[in-house]
């Protein structure tokens, strides 16, 4: 019943809104940013998080957002950012989390780690199809973006960009596995790099390789030149 009532709250279209732009973001969020992003009003826009929060989608705080403390710095705002836990509704109940930790645990004591990978690569060149190889990092971002993964682009050293030239990495704040991976990382990262590989393409301009961080997915994509890291 949570987690219908969790999902029943992004039926109001301002709600979803409001949650859509703090998801995105990856960061905290104060309410009169979140409010002039989806252009309403900031009481409303509080209203709005407020209910969000209770319905567990997103997480709340506070802190100062000019930086500064002390004498003078302002009171600290209270700020969002999306809840970590997931949410799934099946009607009648089904619970394929239990079968993949199960399959994942067999596999592991089983040492089939490299028949696992070589699985998600066949899965991913047919996700692919015939096309060929993604022709780089903006177009590996849709293909990323309608598999759930949520990309973003980053500059090489970690401060995020939406343009420029210079050197750039695909980072993504959604593992589609998450809750597998957490109970098995080698195993699972291993099986969602080798989907990716196969996914992208091999031989293109652009590769997926690992490079895990808290919070985020543990494969990167970056330009196939990048091969000395």
């Amino acid at each position: 019943m949570e987690d219908i009532e969790a999902i029943a709250a992004l039926q109001d279209p301002v709600r979803r809104r409001l949650y859509e732009y703090v998801a995105a973001q990856g960061r905290e969020v104060g309410r009169n940013e979140a409010a002039e992003a989806t252009g309403v009003a900031r009481t409303l826009a509080a209203h709005h998080l407020d209910r969000l929060t209770e319905a567990g989608l997103l997480d709340s705080g506070s802190r100062r957002l000019t930086g500064r403390s002390g004498p003078g710095a302002g009171r600290p705002a209270k700020v969002y950012t999306r809840a970590r836990a997931e949410r799934s509704v099946s009607l009648p109940a089904r619970d394929y989390r239990t079968a993949a930790e199960l399959l994942a645990e067999a596999a592991e004591q089983a040492g089939l780690d490299a028949g696992l990978r070589a699985a998600a690569h066949r899965r991913g060149e047919a996700l692919r199809g015939p096309t060929a190889p993604c022709g780089g990092l903006e177009e590996a971002m849709e293909v990323l973006a309608a598999r759930g993964y949520e990309p973003h682009l980053e500059a090489v050293g970690g401060a995020e960009e939406e343009t420029g030239t210079g050197e750039r990495v695909v980072r993504m704040r959604n593992c589609p596995f998450h809750a597998v991976a957490e109970r098995f990382p080698p195993l699972v990262c291993g099986m969602n790099l080798a989907l990716l590989e196969g996914l992208l393409g091999a031989d293109g301009p652009v590769r997926a390789r690992m490079d895990a961080r808290p919070g985020e997915c543990c494969v990167v994509v970056e330009d196939s030149k990048n091969n000395d890291r």
